[in-house]
């Protein structure tokens, strides 16, 4: 078996699955040849002698390496060490939980990945008082836009709140305080977090820490992380600080003396705004009111020249942009701000499209940075929450046969951190056995493997390749979901074997 961090010269018998087959005359297995972290030569099996270090592919299927394009990297590293609250159907449920779980060496309770937009009873302060104590206890929603805390927590923080329940900033917040974990914590549990993304052919991901990761990132790449790419946002809060520093998208982050194996790897991504709120919180900036709540139409919490003039910042300092916007009035506002500003990057999650906004992305070059496994998730909460919207829920073939590019990802802790997963639900619309939803917004498998990889297969390209025990293009979606991953390459380093 070969080592993780071995610097592969040759791959024989692969066969090609993934963007670079196009250039291929046949379906036979071929040798892939790397030098310097790239792709030098692609051959058909046995025409050249192999050389150096190799890895026997025996058949097995290739593809670029794939990216998660929207990660809150400490929140997910750390939900290993917090309670799951999936499986809870009731406040009362996930309240009775909590009244088990340890608290954590500072004190905390915290549970993470309730879902109360289906519950027939209300998170309230009186009744996760009684399950939890004196002890200050933390649940946090699957969307990360509000958090439940009982009164000592409410006490802890110096908040206040009549139910319990912090939405949006507030929830933001707590979220940020709960993952300031000491830097030598918080790496440990990232350098595990980046074999477990390698170990599902993750090379590359884009970060949205609400954290200052200019001197994380360097820090735990110099420390040997190595496991894979990272572009990592800023946010409003430190756009001073950012643009003093002279940081500009695409530019490399890196510390001197850093191993072989991690150089390249971490590079400035865009600024981070959030312009609404979610559909789990009901409070997604939508067009039509919630059902029940003829009142809330959402929250803009970024009004529209608020972030004209981010953008302009932005834009002005060499920042992209990528913009949080989920209901159709969001995106709407933060197409009207990429086209008034000339900015460029993406607008993430984009569940709520106007018909006359789909055409825009195209037009504008604006990126629909989306996460294929919400719309599996969040099935059951658009036809209560959103039934009498009339724009376009969770599009993705609509957005693709208007021009858009697309970009994948899971926004995790939200979803799981496997990109194979994001891909089996854009192209089944389904997680279950129930009918694929929406249908008519599935992708091809080709389709979906483009808006997971950043490179092709081809010499010249990145040497970051995955190894896969299946065909992707004849897997069934429940294939597709645990496709085996025999190898996983970043730059030739070997990051995963299984």
């Amino acid at each position: 078996m070969t080592e993780r961090g071995t610097a592969i010269d040759t791959i024989t018998a692969a066969r090609i699955a993934g963007p670079g087959r196009e250039f291929l005359m046949d379906e036979e297995p071929v040798d892939i040849f790397i030098a310097d972290g790239r792709i030098v030569d692609i051959a058909p099996t046995g025409a050249l002698p192999a050389r150096g270090e190799v890895i026997e592919a025996d058949g097995a299927w290739a593809v670029p390496g794939l990216w998660d394009n929207h990660v809150h990297t400490v929140q997910w590293a750390l939900t290993s060490e917090r309670a799951p609250l999936g499986r809870a159907d009731s406040a009362a449920s996930a309240a009775a939980a909590m009244s088990g779980v340890a608290a954590l060496p500072d004190g905390r309770r915290v549970g993470t990945g309730f879902r109360d937009a289906l519950w027939s009873d209300r998170p309230s302060l009186d009744l996760l008082d009684a399950a939890t104590g004196d002890v200050p206890t933390y649940l946090i929603n699957a969307d990360v836009h509000s958090v439940w805390l009982n009164s000592a927590a409410l006490a802890r923080e110096s908040f206040r709140s009549d139910d319990g329940v912090l939405r949006e900033t507030e929830a933001f917040e707590i979220s940020r305080r709960l993952n300031a974990v000491d830097a030598a914590h918080g790496d440990r549990a990232m350098m595990r977090a980046g074999e477990q993304a390698a170990a599902r052919g993750i090379t590359g991901l884009v970060d949205f820490d609400m954290a200052w990761s200019a001197e994380a990132w360097p820090r735990r790449v110099h420390a040997g992380f190595a496991s894979h790419r990272v572009e990592f946002a800023v946010y409003p809060f430190d756009l001073d600080r950012a643009i003093g520093e002279g940081l500009r998208t695409g530019e490399l982050r890196e510390m001197p003396d850093v191993p072989a194996a991690g150089r390249g790897l971490v590079h400035v991504g865009p600024l981070k705004v959030i312009t609404d709120g979610s559909l789990g919180t009901r409070t997604a900036a939508c067009s039509h009111a919630y059902p029940g709540d003829p009142g809330n139409f959402g929250v803009l919490t970024v009004p529209s020249d608020e972030l004209v003039a981010l953008l302009t910042r932005a834009t002005g300092a060499g920042l992209a942009a990528a913009v949080h916007a989920i209901g159709d009035r969001a995106i709407t506002s933060a197409l009207d701000a990429f086209a008034t500003t000339g900015a460029v990057g993406s607008i993430e999650h984009v569940q709520l499209v106007r018909h006359t906004d789909l055409a825009r992305f195209a037009r504008l070059g604006v990126i629909a940075s989306v996460q294929p496994q919400h719309a599996v998730d969040d099935r059951d909460l658009v036809d209560r929450h959103w039934a009498e919207q009339t724009a376009i829920g969770y599009p993705l073939a609509s957005l693709r046969d208007a021009g858009a590019q697309l970009r994948f990802g899971s926004d995790a802790p939200v979803a799981e951190l496997d990109p194979w997963q994001a891909i089996s639900a854009a192209v089944s619309r389904t997680d279950d056995e129930r009918a694929a939803w929406h249908p008519e917004e599935r992708l091809t498998l080709d389709q979906a493997l483009e808006a997971s990889v950043r490179s092709s297969l081809r010499p010249g390209e990145p040497a970051d390749i995955v190894l896969c025990g299946a065909d992707p293009r004849t897997a069934t979606g429940e294939l597709l979901r645990s496709m085996p991953v025999l190898s996983t390459l970043l730059a030739g380093y070997v990051t995963h074997t299984a």
